[in-house]
């Protein structure tokens, strides 16, 4: 039975006092200040209608991994003031899109994508954080650069002025052992550690995007300091996560 306005309301707001009320008991458990924890709501394959009362009930930051869905829902909803993340692959020829309204771009693991999208934010006289894109869990099957592989390519960065340089993002292997999630958390701390002291000057690494809906808690003890959150907050998507995520299933 479809919601009313008034119940999705109603549901989305309980499920985020939830969701934060999580993240502040990981931060306690961790020894860490909750406000050092920022919560993306991650948006994709909710329909516009249902994100305008979201937008009401507190989401006014959304994350979305495919560009198409993202920039049609950003032309929807434009009256309101929404930060969109771009949180998945992005492919070159789709840079042009992304430069026009993301405030965000959490996926970057490749120099050619660097280029494209620093020309076009240069053209759209716009500029965007980004995080770097790192393969914490070694799966071929997922993008990202591989921990060994981030030292060389950061040095890069520094001549696209337009990409704010912000930190790391990386997605756990889909696992009910909580070990191996760990481990891949643990992982980027250690690449953020390497990064903070080795980087070209300009360039900041204080961010690490990292943890979902099943995994936030773990990120969280492990240093997160951006949790993508979709599922805990919006219910469960119509499609198994390995149709939204490369290496999922």
């Amino acid at each position: 039975m479809e919601l009313n306005a008034e119940q999705q309301f109603n549901d989305i707001q309980s499920n985020l006092t939830t969701v934060k009320q999580r993240i502040v008991d990981a931060c306690k458990k961790a020894g860490r200040d909750p406000a050092s924890v920022r919560l993306l709501p991650v948006t994709k394959t909710v329909p516009a209608e249902r994100l305008r009362i979201a937008y009401a009930a507190g989401c006014h930051e959304m994350g979305e991994n495919k560009i198409q869905e993202a920039r049609e829902k950003s032309e929807v909803l434009s009256d309101l003031n929404i930060k969109w993340a771009v949180i998945g692959h992005l492919q070159t020829n789709k840079a042009k899109y992304l430069a026009r309204f993301a405030n965000e771009f959490q996926a970057l693991d490749s120099l050619k994508v660097a280029e494209e999208l620093d020309k076009r934010l240069q053209n759209e006289g716009r500029s965007i954080d980004v995080y770097v894109q790192v393969n914490s869990s070694g799966e071929a099957s997922k993008f990202g650069l591989s921990p060994e592989g981030v030292r060389d390519f950061v040095q890069q960065l520094p001549k696209y002025s337009s990409l704010r340089i912000k930190g790391l993002m990386t997605l756990a292997i889909f696992s009910s052992d909580h070990d191996r999630v760990r481990e891949c958390f643990v992982k980027m701390r250690e690449v953020q550690a390497m990064l903070r002291q080795e980087a070209p000057d300009g360039l900041s690494f204080d961010e690490l995007s990292m943890g979902m809906s099943g995994d936030y808690e773990l990120a969280i003890e492990e240093g997160a300091t951006v949790v993508r959150v979709g599922q805990a907050i919006f219910g469960k998507r119509p499609l198994p996560d390995s149709h939204y995520w490369p290496g999922m299933g």
